[in-house]
């Protein structure tokens, strides 16, 4: 007996189920790309895969194989002729499935199933496109680290800029503090030359006993 498959089953019954399947195969292989369920299209997508495959060997059993599935012998001609060829270099991945939003009215989740035109070669080039930007990424803050690494040495040397600041000043002077300095500087040497030095005070303290001494006696008393 087959194990069921995973999940809720797709109409009432199993045979309901292979209908609902070999239609929307039938479709996919027509138009090329379909719109369903996003669990339809999941369910569709492997045995659609096997129907390529089986064509792709292209023999008249294989034909009978997927005419057992696809009733429609148009489709059938379509899939051995033409898609089969387009897809031998692969290996696998025919399909694509890509999430659409959700559905008006019951807001089921809808996506699109297509299957994959482009080659191989071009398949890479295009992930290749988009891996490349993620990879520069990391280099350029690499390159952002290491310049600014370097600036860190450099601030010691700010303490040197208020020292030739302060110097300027003292260099600099106005004429107005010129002129007080000058002043200043006289008005000290002119109070100098007023006071009695201490030699003079003491030659007329030596005059003054001189004095006393060569007095008679009733002078002094």
């Amino acid at each position: 007996m087959p194990a069921p498959t995973k999940g809720a089953r797709l109409g009432g019954s199993p045979a309901h189920q292979r209908l609902i399947m070999a239609n929307l195969a039938t479709q996919l292989f027509e138009h090329g790309r379909i719109v369903t369920t996003e669990a339809k299209a999941k369910r569709l997508r492997p045995l659609a895969e096997k129907l390529i495959t089986k064509a792709k060997r292209g023999d008249i059993h294989s034909r009978r194989l997927v005419l057992m599935t696809v009733r429609d012998k148009g489709v059938v001609h379509t899939l051995f002729t033409e898609i089969a060829p387009s897809l031998a270099d692969r290996e696998g991945g025919y399909t694509r499935i890509t999430k659409v939003g959700p559905r008006k009215g019951d807001n089921a989740p809808m996506a699109l199933i297509e299957l994959v035109q482009e080659s191989v070669e071009d398949s890479r080039k295009a992930n290749a496109k988009v891996a490349a930007p993620a990879k520069k990424a990391p280099a350029k803050k690499a390159a952002k680290s290491s310049s600014a690494a370097p600036a860190a040495p450099a601030a010691p040397v700010a303490p040197a800029a208020p020292v030739a600041a302060d110097a300027k000043p003292e260099a600099e002077e106005s004429p107005a503090e010129k002129l007080v300095e000058e002043t200043g500087e006289l008005e000290d040497a002119t109070a100098a030359d007023e006071q009695p030095s201490d030699d003079s005070v003491a030659e007329e303290a030596a005059v003054v006993n001189d004095d006393e001494a060569t007095k008679p006696n009733d002078e002094r008393s």
